[in-house]
């Protein structure tokens, strides 16, 4: 399975592309949910009005991402009269979906013991007269990261250890995920760069329903065959 992050912004839109970017993201997820992506939502910005997002970040994971995100990636435009200013003349509003740099991911990636450190302590508290006597308690140092954790939850040294690989995973997931929702408040590069032309996706009216290109081309053929009938007479 491959990992993506993508974010959904309004840009430096008024709050009706906050709105859109609440309603696309809706279709998004129920989109991801209907293809068996899993995704994790890491980082929403609400916007100035209720129920409006500036800015949302997704992490998907699955088969088949670029596939999906063929029809996603880039300017999305929504046709409609603003929710919150009816008399305005603008009927045309744009959002963009982008892919995101990723930083090193371990969610749901098993690490691998080369990366680890082990080192075998004694155990220390409570246990009788002869829980100080073996080593049994395992210290376990993740070597890219520097991230620890200390195991003394059996006297079985091999138990600790498994249970330590255990619990520096869920450390290094939680830490990524950190890191990722870090990176993400501070990347303002896509709210600037959103392009106008050339939507991938369009939706029309207050319930979204999605504007189908037309792929054959039909008008453009009629519109040059004209064009070309108006040069010969």
């Amino acid at each position: 399975m491959k990992t993506k992050i993508i974010q959904i912004s309004a840009g430096k839109g008024p709050a009706e592309c906050e709105y859109v970017v609440a309603k696309v993201l809706r279709i998004f997820l129920l989109e991801l949910i209907s293809n068996k992506i899993d995704y994790t939502i890491l980082n929403r910005e609400t916007g100035i009005e209720n129920g409006t997002i500036q800015s949302v970040s997704i992490q998907l994971k699955g088969n088949h991402l670029a596939d999906f995100l063929k029809n996603w990636l880039g300017t999305i435009q929504w046709i409609g009269t603003s929710t919150f200013r009816k008399f305005h003349k603008r009927k045309n509003w744009f959002v963009g979906c982008f892919e995101v740099d990723e930083i090193p991911a371990f969610v749901g990636n098993t690490i691998l013991e080369k990366d680890i450190q082990f080192q075998a302590i004694r155990s220390s508290g409570a246990g009788g007269q002869h829980v100080n006597k073996v080593s049994s308690a395992i210290r376990a140092k993740h070597l890219k990261t520097g991230i620890q954790v200390l195991v003394m939850d059996s006297r079985s040294q091999h138990q600790n250890k498994k249970i330590a690989i255990k619990r520096l995973q869920e450390k290094l997931e939680e830490f990524t995920l950190d890191e990722a929702k870090e990176q993400l408040k501070n990347q303002w590069e896509n709210h600037q760069a959103l392009e106008r032309g050339n939507p991938v996706r369009v939706f029309k009216g207050t319930d979204f329903n999605v504007v189908k290109k037309d792929k054959s081309f039909k008008s453009k053929r009629n519109k040059l065959k004209n064009d070309l009938r108006k040069q010969l007479e």
